[in-house]
């Protein structure tokens, strides 16, 4: 029978993964080195918005809601909206558990699973967040992409609940580091601007989501660099 607190934490739904004696020294060793660079990292960051007419900034709207946005932009809003109890989709995996023990350091609700392979599970997860109120988060390309190619787990999400719409956004600083990653992940440079931008919220509906995001990184102030990213599935 499962432990009473676990039927009531979505993070605890999914089965724990086997790890070696290595990947467990680096589970304990680097999400708290990782958590205080963002901390440290983000506090010297500025960030501002850029929204649709007639759209609130995401993270001002009471829960429970659906955002989606690339992977790339994670660590820059793992600052911005740490603390806030969102919970979050991520992958099974050692460098999933990684994060979202990075995540989880940050405020965050780290839900394992994924949206493709053992949907049902993960998707019950995060819909017991979603029935918390919580806003519900998915890293829409992720967790490897193709890089900024929708996938269809927030879209599943609000098919389960009901949810009406969905939202995106975009995360973009003028001043980076980019990684040599599936993502071209970045990382913000110190004493630098993120922008975040907000389309229009969509309904519940893949082609709709790939369209709102492609709109968001459109949106960013310097989208001539970003039209190259964007992607036609």
């Amino acid at each position: 029978m499962q432990p009473e607190t676990d039927r009531h934490n979505p993070a605890k739904l999914n089965f724990v993964h086997v790890f070696t004696r290595k990947q467990r020294f680096l589970l304990a060793a680097i999400p708290p080195i990782a958590a205080l660079f963002i901390r440290v990292l983000g506090a010297t960051l500025r960030y501002r918005d850029i929204a649709a007419p007639g759209t609130p900034i995401g993270h001002t709207i009471p829960g429970p809601t659906i955002f989606a946005f690339w992977h790339c932009s994670l660590l820059a809003s793992a600052h911005r909206f740490r603390n806030l109890g969102i919970a979050i989709l991520i992958s099974r995996s050692f460098d999933g558990e990684i994060i979202a023990r990075t995540v989880e350091r940050l405020g965050f609700l780290a839900v394992r699973g994924s949206s493709s392979r053992g949907a049902a599970g993960s998707l019950r997860g995060m819909a017991e967040a979603y029935a918390q109120d919580r806003i519900c988060a998915f890293t829409a390309d992720g967790p490897r992409g193709p890089a900024r190619i929708a996938k269809p787990g927030p879209v599943h999400l609000a098919e389960l609940t009901g949810a009406s719409w969905i939202g995106s956004f975009h995360a973009e600083a003028n001043r980076t580091w980019r990684l040599h990653t599936w993502d071209n992940f970045m990382i913000p440079k110190p004493f630098s601007t993120v922008t975040f931008t907000w389309p229009a919220h969509v309904l519940p509906n893949l082609a709709a989501v790939q369209q709102a995001l492609n709109e968001a990184t459109k949106m960013t102030p310097n989208s001539l660099t970003n039209s190259s990213l964007i992607a036609n599935p």
